[in-house]
């Protein structure tokens, strides 16, 4: 999953960058309100961590702004302003949950991955498609109960086809939401993945559990869902 960061503290900044790639997200930062808006609008991101005090323009237009493009990937608001009253506001420009400064990295992340679970529609860390079990809490899936080690990439790869089952995913998008935004776009690193995925899950090719599209990319098996 790639996630978008806002914030103008720079030591914070990278010790979230640093924190949210080691539990497998893909980062992209920003450390102003107009930088923010611009990669919101350019990038199709599973989320946003949007800090309030921003310069330029602070968090809660940053929010709004992005509301009325229609950018509707959930946002967490990040602020060191305790009252509620300006959490009541962080919430009606448009945000969907927020954290007020100091906050532990592990509060962040339990917060990120239920905003992402809730906007594919699963309510449950565990995501359960036919023989196909994903536990988004320890980044591990299981396959008829028996655990299947991957990549960093691999579980990646499945992650994203797993909370999107009945969307036709094309390279380019998959390569948007795992990697960065300085990664080549024209990269068929998918494939191998796809590949590897194909016969660590499947090794008798019984289950079938990613369809290739031709022309248009990949799709989790619809017998699966």
């Amino acid at each position: 999953m790639r996630i978008l960061i806002v914030e103008d503290d720079s030591r914070l900044l990278l010790q979230l960058d640093q924190y949210m790639q080691s539990q497998g997200f893909s980062v992209d930062l920003a450390d102003d309100g107009e930088k923010a808006l611009y990669q919101l609008q350019e990038y199709d991101y599973d989320l946003a961590i949007i800090d309030v005090g921003l310069p330029s323009i602070d968090g809660f237009e940053v929010v709004q702004r992005a509301r009325a493009m229609d950018i509707s990937c959930p946002i967490i608001i990040l602020t060191a302003r305790d009252r509620w009253q300006e959490k009541v506001k962080g919430l009606e420009c448009g945000a969907d949950d927020y954290l007020t400064k100091p906050f532990v990295h592990e509060e962040l992340l339990a917060r990120v991955k239920a905003l992402i679970r809730r906007s594919a529609g699963q309510a449950s860390p565990i995501v359960q498609k036919g023989p196909l079990s994903l536990d988004t809490s320890a980044n591990q899936l299981y396959v008829n109960e028996q655990a299947v080690e991957l990549t960093a990439y691999e579980y990646k790869v499945i992650e994203y086809l797993m909370m999107n089952p009945n969307k036709v995913v094309s390279k380019t998008e998959m390569v948007e939401h795992i990697y960065d935004q300085d990664f080549d776009l024209d990269s068929n690193v998918i494939e191998v993945f796809v590949g590897r995925l194909r016969r660590k899950i499947d090794k008798d090719n019984i289950i079938k559990p990613i369809e290739t599209l031709r022309g248009r990319g990949y799709r989790l098996n619809v017998n699966l869902q």
